[in-house]
């Protein structure tokens, strides 16, 4: 489900990040917050979601959605279909602002960003309470995919099934709790690690990194890609769960844990607990840190896509739709001329220590084309899925110009030739001012994915690609087709 116009209201660290995910997704958004300093932060976040955004997928982003802020809760809500509520976390304020919304909007879905507040409780003096939940979000909201959705007594459930086909549309993994509670399910489990790790720390046992390393050295690490319970699962080998909680489950009873206790948080223990945290990153700034934050994810829910699990299913799903929203389609493509296969930046860890283009990556940027070209002719993902595909036979690069990370690029796609089991193309990378960067030449084999053996491609594919063949016969022969290493020019 899609929508194209949306409100926030609090401008914060959450409120940011929900603006950064909603306009790279194309959504038109209002902002409304009334601290005087709400258009810097917002900008500052916005600067690292871009660069996080630019490395994140190598799908085609996107335009953007535009944004501004509003002078009012009525201003910046008429006309949304999707509310984002993110302000401070008081009941009296969030009621206060629903019933601003109520008299200004009284249909659009109201997500609250709450992290532990019931939505029962919150759309309890409401006029229009069916459309209100909770879509508890986590930090960095434009990159993390977790969203906790919570009914409230009074939510219609189909605002729910609605909330969740928005959210998957926004490359996010909705998680329904299926019972209303306070802090609903992850910041449950926050909680209990923060109280232990007070008490750690308040007791003398360990440090801030400390404790920070035991988490992201060891289990933390685990729990990125399988949670506790698979994690555990595997802990009780052959036997499984079973076994794990045979083994394991008398420690429960033993004194280990504090965590129906807190230690009072005096000047002392806060004193400490600052001290310690500013000699573990006090180096590096908050913007610094949300950098480095931002691009550990980007490279592990890389690696989960790449296994096809956890975070990166989800990833893998995102940047499907966005190859799909991206591509050329048959119908539009404008045949008369090379096709544009590829627009988008230089990620910047396609780079080497020169801060140049690695060589590698020319070849990756010329199958992206040929993917495109691919889904141009209708060899797409269903397609694939079928059974059917074309496989690289033979390749010949040209490096002609150099390229940094960041910098605007593009690749367009001539076909010289598409009859019976081949394909013929030639991709001509450049610069987005006009630059040729490096040429690619490859011969394609269509292949039967069951059999790995070399077959006729469908007769709607067939005939798609002899037509740009034929379209692109008329063309210009680009400089360099048939070169080969060693040959003069």
């Amino acid at each position: 489900m899609t929508i194209t116009k949306a409100a926030i209201l609090g401008g914060g660290v959450i409120g940011g990040g929900w603006l950064a995910r909603l306009i790279e997704n194309g959504v038109e958004v209002s902002v409304y917050d009334p601290d005087p300093e709400a258009a810097r932060k917002l900008g500052a976040v916005l600067a690292n979601a871009d660069h996080a955004y630019s490395r994140l997928t190598l799908a085609p982003r996107g335009n953007k959605g535009a944004w501004r802020l509003a002078g009012s809760v009525a201003e910046a809500v008429t006309g949304a279909e999707l509310i984002v509520e993110a302000v401070p976390e008081r009941l009296d304020l969030k009621r206060k602002v629903y019933a601003e919304i109520d008299a200004a909007n009284p249909i659009a879905l109201i997500a609250s960003s709450t992290s532990g507040i019931m939505p029962s409780d919150l759309q309890a003096e409401m006029t229009h309470p069916g459309r209100l939940l909770v879509a508890h979000p986590f930090n960095p909201v434009y990159l993390l995919p977790c969203v906790e959705l919570v009914a409230g007594k009074k939510t219609d459930p189909a605002n729910i099934d609605r909330a969740a086909a928005i959210y998957e549309w926004l490359g996010m993994k909705p998680i329904r709790v299926r019972k209303e509670i306070e802090a609903f399910i992850a910041d449950r489990f926050l909680e209990a690690v923060w109280r232990e790790g007070l008490w750690l720390i308040k007791d003398g046992i360990g440090t801030t990194q400390d404790i920070d390393d035991a988490i992201r050295y060891g289990f933390g690490l685990r729990w990125a890609q399988m949670g506790l319970f698979e994690t555990y699962r595997l802990a009780g080998g052959e036997a499984g769960m079973r076994h794990f909680i045979a083994q394991f489950g008398p420690c429960l009873a033993w004194p280990w844990t504090k965590l129906m206790n807190v230690p009072e948080l005096t000047d002392e223990l806060v004193d400490m607990i600052s001290d310690q945290s500013d000699a573990q990153s006090g180096m590096h700034s908050i913007r610094e840190l949300e950098r480095i934050r931002d691009e550990n994810l980007i490279g592990i829910m890389q690696v989960l896509k790449v296994n096809d699990w956890g975070a990166g299913q989800t990833l893998a799903a995102y940047e499907r739709k966005l190859f799909e929203q991206g591509a050329v389609k048959p119908a539009a493509a404008d045949l008369s001329g090379p096709i544009r296969t590829v627009d988008r930046q230089v990620p910047p860890d396609w780079t080497d220590y020169n801060n140049h283009m690695n060589e590698a990556r020319y070849g990756q940027v010329f199958s992206d084309a040929t993917d495109a070209l691919m889904r141009v002719i209708g060899a797409d993902s269903d397609y694939i899925a079928n059974g059917l595909s074309y496989f690289t036979a033979e390749g010949h690069i040209r490096f002609i110009d150099e390229v940094a990370a960041l910098e605007p690029v593009y690749v367009e796609t001539q076909v010289l030739g598409g009859a019976g089991k081949k394909m013929h193309l030639f991709h001509s990378f450049h610069h987005a001012d006009g630059r040729l960067l490096a040429t690619g030449e490859y011969l394609l084999i269509h292949v039967d994915l069951n059999t790995r053996s070399a077959c006729e491609p469908a007769p709607a594919v067939a005939a798609k690609l002899a037509e740009v063949a034929a379209t692109h016969a008329t063309l210009v022969v680009p400089e360099g087709v048939g070169r080969a290493v060693g040959q003069k020019r």
